[in-house]
């Protein structure tokens, strides 16, 4: 097995030897969660995999469905907000964790089956089976979104920063449309940080080489598995995230790059900027923000983030 945790060599084995690592190695939970590594996450490189590609791209994943979809997002971050804002009005805590998983998932679930995952807060009723891209798509998202607030509640200037540009951008009267996030440079600054200091998939999905090959002077046989310390690099006190050549790869490379990486974005932006232009936060009276992390299906925080809110909108804009 080879650990990469430098960003030339990640670039010679994602991008230069990209064809020669194109598989995945094969794992119990490829075969027992993803229709016995069928998905196209697990899948060998090849035609089924490219017409899984394509299918995805075309009606789920690419930038003409992500703009068919926009109505979606609207509306399940509009029930969203109004829960958070009835939390705020009876001065309750917001488990932030809880309610990105539920928007996250119906989101989700009405791309990909057209009906909500969760019809109300706490309902364990709708249960699927077709839950193998929920993870990919909900997982990853949530927890980058939490950890940006849990970054940002940690250094209060820069939450401030982030309602300044908001206020001047989109105003006090109304909810952040995704059409403002390109006008948010440091919103999507804050995002890329959060990426780099929080990469949901901190080794990136294994891969496993299909022939020997050679690799900054090491011989890589056949059939060695492959992971890429994304955390590692992106925290190596050596490398300038600054500089102009400093590239992130939360959602890997080459080929097998994930597939939702433009959703991927969206989300996490649009949400995480509707959250921060809606509200005010802060910790609850007399709590410590616990930064620990956990690994599961994502990188999560292992404390989930509770924080009290306050509106910073009209009373309408809270509306679903």
């Amino acid at each position: 097995m080879v650990v990469v945790s430098a960003p030339d060599a990640a670039c010679a084995f994602l991008k230069t030897l990209d064809i020669n690592f194109s598989n995945r190695p094969s794992n119990a939970g490829a075969t027992h969660l993803a229709y016995n590594a069928q998905d196209m996450a697990f899948i060998k490189h090849g035609p089924r995999w490219k017409l899984l590609r394509k299918l995805s791209n075309l009606h789920m994943l690419g930038g003409k469905a992500l703009n068919d979809w926009a109505h979606v997002r609207v509306s399940e971050l509009g029930h969203m907000l109004q829960a958070m804002h009835e939390s705020s009005i009876q001065n309750e805590p917001v488990a932030v964790t809880e309610m990105l998983n539920y928007a996250m998932a119906n989101m989700i679930g009405q791309v990909m089956l057209s009906k909500c995952v969760f019809a109300t807060k706490g309902s364990e009723s709708n249960l699927f089976k077709d839950m193998n891209m929920f993870t990919a798509g909900t997982d990853t998202s949530l927890s980058t979104t939490e950890w940006a607030l849990a970054e940002m509640i940690k250094n209060p200037s820069i939450l401030k920063r982030a309602h300044e540009e908001m206020d001047l951008v989109i105003g006090p009267d109304r909810r952040l449309l995704e059409s403002d996030l390109p006008k948010l440079p440091y919103l999507q600054a804050i995002c890329k940080e959060t990426f780099r200091l929080h990469p949901p998939t901190p080794l990136n999905l294994p891969r496993v080489s299909t022939e020997a090959c050679q690799v900054n002077g090491y011989h890589i046989p056949k059939n060695t598995r492959l992971s890429v310390n994304v955390w590692g690099i992106g925290r190596d006190p050596e490398i300038d995230p600054r500089g102009n050549d400093f590239e992130l790869t939360p959602f890997g490379a080459g080929r097998r790059i994930c597939a939702g990486t433009r959703m991927g974005i969206v989300l996490v932006e649009y949400i995480l900027g509707t959250l921060v232009h809606s509200f005010d936060w802060r910790l609850p009276e007399g709590t410590n923000l616990n930064m620990d992390e956990t690994f599961g299906q994502a990188l999560r925080k292992a404390v989930p983030l509770s924080a009290m809110i306050t509106a910073r909108l009209p009373l309408n804009a809270y509306a679903p």
